[in-house]
């Protein structure tokens, strides 16, 4: 763990974190996305920082 440059990771950290929680949110206020809401959770939740940024991308539905 000394090897680790938390200079480096714990910016990552914490962006992955808010992208975490602002999709989350986003995902339990809008009313339509495209496909089911739980799907884009499974998404937002298990596919690490790439996973909030497809759910912003394709699973917001555009009015």
């Amino acid at each position: 763990m000394a090897a680790i440059n938390w200079a480096l990771v714990a910016p990552l950290i914490a962006i992955e974190a808010i992208l975490l929680i602002v999709a989350l949110i986003d995902l339990a206020r809008i009313h339509a996305t495209n496909g089911p809401k739980w799907v884009w959770a499974i998404v937002i939740i298990f596919v690490s920082i790439i996973g909030p940024i497809l759910y912003f991308i394709f699973g917001r539905k555009t009015s």
